[in-house]
């Protein structure tokens, strides 16, 4: 009779917060000892000394979300979660999001049901909240907190998705009364709409004047009113995809005046500039395109420094994945469109990890253990699901990732999703994820995935431990 199901041997494991040798003793899909020469095991996987993290949390990402036709995104539960496993992603949390006229808990069971069934690891809802109609604000918003749909994100932009300041208000006393994250997009609808409308008017509607039409001072606007919004209501906001160094600095001005205000970026930010837009009237640029729009070489560093000193929490891929070819993609109905018209997001579930070990901690821009703090334990602290998630301990989900360092040039053919391109072609990176383990199952093991539809769970979560605790 064998001690556990699955030993991982002469682990180098690295939490948010330690380094230590060890194995790791895995039975039913949970970690149940670390230690030192454990006995014996059904099954056991030599980690040679490699480097063992958490497995990901990616906390921002969109898949299968309705959209109005032609658009459609290229990847659904199956290639996404698929996506997330091959590139130690273990946690995904997408978006139910609500249109107007609907439900909230309508667009909660259509999520669901086109998540079932198909999912290779773990999943939970994000809530988008368009409509906050008396009945969501009293009734739905609040179940839905209470059954384990812990945050929910506004906009402060796009015309379908947008709520004015009141609305804001309205559904900000909502998380503050049943202790919820309140996601924000923040940047200014209306001085989005009235540069657009100029650009327009003079011939400028190339992609790269997509970045022409979002400027920094539109994302620092709305950063501040953000802020200032949630300050009236006394409730903690995370800002989501942080850009510029303008909404940085109203970030860091409001935690000097002691505010609860959290903070999330994403790779583009600092792997890519405007000019990946294009330098040209060049269409290719919509490859790049998404909201808020890359920024100046300078401002990467901007983000560097902030992922180092802890101004963000998060560290996610907003992938929203657009085939650039076809008609449901970056080209609707197959035509070359106004930058208004192209969708907005870039594909990055699978790179996400690889991109931050590889830039940040190997070339010395940033420690292992916060690497791990801001993909793994930040986003698992932010949305209630630490310590099951997030961390290598006995208790938690052995959701593991045992890293390959090698060199070699990214391309989309050794990508897993269904998109036809990705933003950080021929970039050359120092690392991989060698084996990614999913509640004890190796679900990439470095050249083959292994499907499980369907395996994947919907976890229900508890309440933000980034909040403070009310009196």
């Amino acid at each position: 009779m064998t001690d556990f199901d699955l030993i991982v041997r002469n682990a180098h494991v690295i939490t948010a917060s330690d380094i230590f040798d060890c194995d790791i003793g895995i039975q039913g899909g949970k970690i149940v000892q670390l230690g030192q020469a454990l006995g014996t095991a059904a099954r056991e996987i030599d980690a040679a000394g490699r480097t063992v993290t958490p497995g990901g949390v990616d906390a921002h990402c969109h898949l299968d979300q309705p959209m109005t036709p032609p658009t459609k995104t290229a990847d659904d539960f199956d290639t996404g979660t698929r996506s997330a496993a091959c590139g130690g992603t273990t946690t995904i949390i997408p978006f139910a999001a609500q249109q107007k006229g609907q439900s909230l808990r309508a667009a909660v069971e259509d999520y669901r049901a086109r998540a079932k069934g198909k999912a290779h690891v773990d999943y939970a809802f994000h809530l988008i909240v368009s409509d906050p109609t008396p009945k969501v604000l009293q009734e739905e918003l609040p179940e839905l907190i209470r059954e384990g749909f812990t945050s929910f994100k506004i906009y402060m932009t796009y015309d379908d998705m947008k709520l004015d300041d009141g609305q804001i208000l309205d559904v900000l006393d909502v998380a503050r009364q049943h202790g919820a994250m309140a996601m924000i997009h923040a940047e200014n609808s209306d001085c989005i709409e009235w540069l657009t409308k100029r650009l327009e008017a003079s011939g400028r509607t190339a992609p790269r004047f997509h970045a022409h039409a979002r400027p920094m001072l539109v994302e620092r606007e709305a950063t501040h009113r953000a802020i200032a919004l949630a300050e009236l209501v006394d409730v903690p906001i995370l800002i989501v995809h942080v850009s510029g160094r303008e909404a940085v600095e109203q970030i860091r001005w409001a935690r000097a005046h002691g505010l609860n205000v959290f903070a999330e970026t994403c790779p583009q930010y600092l792997f890519l500039t405007a000019e990946d837009l294009g330098i040209d009237d060049s269409y290719k640029g919509a490859r790049c395109i998404c909201s808020p729009p890359p920024r100046d070489k300078a401002n990467q560093q901007v983000i560097w420094d902030g992922l180092n000193d802890g101004l963000f929490t998060v560290f996610s891929s907003d992938h929203a994945p657009f085939k650039y070819d076809g008609i449901e993609g970056k080209k609707p109905n197959g035509q070359e469109v106004e930058f208004r018209h192209i969708p907005n997001g870039i594909p990055g579930l699978e790179t996400r990890m690889a991109l931050l070990w590889s830039e940040g901690v190997l070339a010395g821009r940033m420690t292992a253990n916060r690497f791990v703090e801001l993909t793994s334990t930040g986003p698992a602290k932010a949305y209630g699901l630490h310590p099951r998630k997030g961390t290598v301990a006995v208790g938690a989900d052995a959701d593991l990732v045992i890293w390959d360092e090698r060199d070699f040039v990214l391309t989309n053919e050794m990508l897993h999703h269904e998109v036809d391109y990705t933003p950080y072609e021929g970039m050359r990176l120092k690392a991989w994820p060698g084996l990614t383990l999913s509640r004890g199952e190796v679900v990439w093991d470095g050249r083959d995935f292994h499907p499980q539809p369907g395996r994947g769970e919907l976890l229900a979560r508890g309440a933000p431990t980034l909040l403070p605790t009310r009196r």
